[in-house]
């Protein structure tokens, strides 16, 4: 997983986030004081949910697939819980739900869980479910870089996209040489509700505000909650929602908290990842695009290694495929009906700085436009040149006949 924020355009990197459920007992922290006793807990169960993005070809065929390593394949669907005006609309991919399998994780054995959705846009989406049950949010910070008895969460994710590719290389058009860095995220899943060491419901927001920097520490990944500054807490926690007294998320750009009823959890972790498969797909193709000016550059340069037509050619491929991928993208991050849905993938989009990804991209297309133009002006105004020398010729040789004629 990434170390570095995801607020830094053009530079990649990975996220988590994490999914908890919280049970009944003694207090959480000594540093939470004794006022705050009916907010704490003394157990924390749920499960921390990796998610793993990778772009692995130009494109995918539409040829409907059956089964991915011996598991059917079927529709993703999720259905919204909260009360709001809506007309349900959610892009539905091809997923696989793979055999559960057993790893020694940091407190002992744990059955994984693992799904991979299938997209048209040539890119792959990995969920990894981890569950925990621990006494203090300190003790999922190690679950941010998980490490087995024999390897890492990492390394395993990274072998299975490379065998997913293998085994779908026949569905994808234009595959990369080599599978591309991932973007991931981490989601610590908190079942809800949470319930004080009295047995009494503790509501959502009372429980964040009185567990803030706690909070705060387990989204980047700090041990010690003490070093942690209180603008740094209150920056990293700064983006939250809450609908129901029971329910919470917490938006960081590594990693994220959801405190919910189990069931509900999914809804969420869907406009998580695909947030995430946005911002995969944005760093992917913004890598495609500095490199296709570069060689534009080059090549329209002093000693170019190409024609002007063999450029112009490239710029107008890479202008459609460029139409295409707007389109498909938008398509697949597209949802209407549930509006607390919608206000969490605006504060995830900002923490991730789409927005920034999306204009730095809209820029590189117009100067890519602009030297398009540039180059078919010059191949107007070469064939205009050529046509009026045309003329002049004829007009010579026509006069020349005529002499001789003449004489």
């Amino acid at each position: 997983m990434r170390n570095n924020p995801k607020t830094v355009v053009g530079q990649p990197g990975a996220a988590g986030v994490f999914c908890c459920g919280m049970i009944t007992g003694q207090q959480q922290t000594a540093t939470v004081p004794a006022a705050d006793a009916s907010r704490t807990v003394q157990r924390y169960q749920g499960e921390v949910v990796y998610i793993y993005a990778y772009n692995v070809a130009h494109e995918m065929t539409r040829e409907p697939l059956t089964k991915v390593f011996g598991q059917p394949v079927a529709q993703f669907g999720v259905d919204a819980d909260k009360r709001s005006p809506k007309r349900f609309l959610f892009y539905k991919p091809q997923m696989v739900r793979l055999p559960q399998i057993e790893r020694v994780g940091p407190r002992g054995k744990v059955r994984i869980e693992r799904t991979i959705k299938l997209l048209p846009i040539g890119a792959i989406s990995i969920t990894v479910r981890v569950p925990f049950d621990v006494s203090s949010l300190r003790d999922l910070v190690a679950y941010h870089d998980l490490q087995f008895e024999h390897s890492s969460l990492h390394q395993e994710v990274m072998r299975l996209a490379e065998e997913v590719v293998a085994e779908l290389k026949s569905h994808y058009i234009r595959p990369h040489p080599q599978l591309l860095e991932e973007e991931a995220y981490t989601v610590f899943c908190i079942a809800a509700p949470l319930l004080s060491a009295t047995g009494s419901i503790v509501p959502a927001e009372s429980w964040f505000h009185a567990h803030r920097r706690e909070i705060a520490a387990l989204l980047t990944q700090e041990p010690d909650v003490t070093r942690l500054s209180k603008q740094e807490a209150d920056e990293s926690t700064a983006r939250y929602l809450s609908y129901y007294d029971n329910d919470l998320v917490v938006i960081d750009w590594d990693a994220a908290l959801i405190v919910d009823e189990p069931r509900d959890f999914d809804e969420t972790l869907y406009i998580m990842e695909l947030a995430n498969l946005q911002l995969a797909e944005l760093e992917a193709y913004d890598r495609l695009l500095d490199g296709t000016l570069e060689r534009s550059y080059r090549d329209l340069g002093e000693h170019p290694l190409r024609s002007r037509a063999d450029v112009l050619r490239e710029l107008r491929e890479i202008r459609i495929d460029l139409a295409r991928f707007n389109d498909e993208l938008s398509n697949i991050t597209k949802f209407f009906g549930d509006w607390h849905l919608a206000r969490i993938y605006e504060k995830i989009a900002s923490r991730f700085h789409l927005g920034d990804w999306h204009r730095t991209i809209e820029g590189k297309l117009r100067t890519l436009d602009d030297l398009y133009q540039m180059l078919r002006h010059e191949q107007t105004n070469h064939l205009m040149v050529i046509l009026e020398a045309t003329i002049v010729l004829l007009f010579v040789i026509d006069l020349v006949v005529l002499l001789l004629r003449l004489k």
